[in-house]
């Protein structure tokens, strides 16, 4: 039973109170509120402790509500290259009307003199840092609670909130520092060292040389949009990537479908690894005894693949992230493959407001990469603007993207696939469709237009240097089957 907005909007209102969750347990919540008193008085007195309280504190650090209040003044002066002094500070909670609520000047008179000292300011710092993160996990652990309680909720979806919960409390507090450049080298040199020892690709192959050579593997954290108009062969192409990353590389690959069903990308595996026409496994033609032998040789490899296929429909965003969270660490997926993109449940406050949908799913889609450290490759649909535009070749541009700009926006490589004879502007040789792989965003990479054949009796993409050892593979195959066929007596 999906989210009702209403329940939702209610959860969602209900802030935790710790002073009354505080008494319902019979604790005090975290804080430290003299250090709270030193750490404003010390930025009331020295101007460089006023640098390094903002660059490590947040509002939220504070439990008083008055000292809060305090900060956020100083914080406004300083955003506004105003000096922070007991005037200044004075005048900017006067604006703000929060002077009275904070207790005059008299209180901020007196912050000024409980400082112990300006150069203890780091440690008071550090205190108040770890108390807010006790005060955060604690908000985090009861609304996780909360929630457990609420059957509108989804399992799923409860899962995926606690560990985003958990995570921001411990984010939220932790700044990271600013980096020497001489460390990150170092850490370059690593880098460039283990891509040495990889065989050059420094990613997740795709299987495709020349696409290879441009890409040097599907990247960590990138978030790759493969699109093309209906029917050209975006999920076959897919397959074809998911395939070679799992059964010739050994890579553990997700793969999740919201169109198709499993069994139906199964059937077409079966077809583009055995080397039979689809014709045949459909049963148009009958299978001869020689190509169930074949069959069976060939898919050998493919049932011991470490290759995982969701075929839920109109997944959830939340949903998707939490199975993805888990088939990296169970798993140790590297690389997922969404098919596709536009068919994902958005945000439920923006159903209806497509556009704005379908930017928050390329959003997350992108986030989970980073989060995750491992490639997305999503599929997307075209708009029509590729078959209505007149003249020149009919290329897909990055325009044509379907239904929002973010996507483009979002990517770190785009790839379109185009079919010149699908288009009415070429022809193919019998049997093989000539197909164009254009990256036409590529952020850390060069953007060029690849050369392929399309086989799609086996649902197969080519290079077309390939075609002819694939033929001559294929041809002893068959002769070997033929002789085993002819030298056995049991057939």
């Amino acid at each position: 039973m999906p989210d009702q907005p209403g329940k939702s909007s209610r959860r969602k209102a209900q802030a935790v109170n710790l002073d009354t969750l505080g008494l319902e347990m019979g604790n005090k919540p975290p804080q430290a509120l003299e250090v709270e008193e030193a750490v404003l008085g010390a930025m009331l007195i020295e101007p460089s402790s006023v640098d390094m309280a903002l660059e490590e504190l947040s509002p939220s650090c504070f439990y008083d509500p008055r000292h809060k209040m305090i900060y956020e003044a100083m914080s406004e002066l300083v955003n506004e290259h105003t000096s922070v002094d007991i005037v200044t500070v004075s005048a900017k909670l006067r604006e703000k009307g929060n002077l009275e609520a904070v207790g005059g000047p008299v209180v901020l008179a007196g912050l000024s003199e409980k400082v112990g000292a300006a150069a203890h300011i780091e440690y008071y710092v550090k205190i108040l840092k770890q108390k807010s993160i006790q005060r955060d996990l604690i908000t985090a652990s009861y609304e996780i609670l909360r929630d457990s309680y609420d059957d509108s909720v989804k399992v799923d979806q409860l899962i995926d909130e606690a560990q985003t919960k958990v995570y921001n409390a411990i984010q939220n507090n932790l700044k990271k520092d600013v980096q020497e450049v001489g460390s990150i080298i170092n850490d370059a040199m690593r880098e460039i060292e283990r891509n040495q020892n990889n065989d050059g690709l420094s990613g997740v192959p795709s299987g495709f040389p020349t696409l290879d050579k441009v890409t040097q593997g599907w990247q960590k954290s990138d978030l790759i949009i493969l699109a093309a108009r209906p029917s050209v062969g975006k999920t076959a192409f897919a397959l074809n990537l998911a395939r070679n990353a799992a059964v010739d590389h050994h890579m553990p690959v997700a793969v999740f479908s919201l169109e198709m069903s499993a069994l139906q990308l199964v059937m077409r595996l079966m077809t583009t690894e055995s080397g039979l026409p689809a014709d045949k496994l459909k049963g148009g033609a009958k299978l001869a005894p020689w190509d169930w032998q074949q069959l069976e040789t060939r898919l050998a490899a493919l049932s011991k693949a470490p290759l995982y296929i969701d075929d839920t429909p109109s997944i959830p965003l939340m949903e998707f992230r939490t199975k993805v969270k888990r088939l990296v660490k169970s798993k140790d997926v590297r690389l997922v493959i969404v098919d596709y993109l536009q068919l994902m449940q958005g945000p439920v406050e923006l159903r209806g407001l497509r556009e704005q949908e379908v930017a928050a799913i390329s959003r997350t889609l992108k986030a989970t990469a980073k989060e995750l450290n491992v490639p997305i490759i999503a599929l997307s649909q075209l708009s029509r603007n590729a078959v209505q535009r007149t003249g020149g070749t009919g290329k897909p541009q990055l325009s044509d993207l379907r239904e929002s700009g973010s996507i483009e926006q979002d990517a770190d490589m785009v790839i379109f696939i185009h079919r010149p004879d699908y288009m009415g502007l070429g022809e193919s040789p019998e049997g093989k469709e000539a197909t164009q792989i254009i990256i036409a965003k590529h952020r850390n990479g060069e953007v060029r237009d690849i050369d392929m054949l399309f086989k799609s009796e086996q649902v197969r993409f080519v290079e077309p240097g390939d075609t002819l050892s694939a033929l001559a593979e294929s041809m002893g195959t068959e002769s070997a089957m033929n002789s085993e066929f002819d030298n056995n007596p049991d057939f």
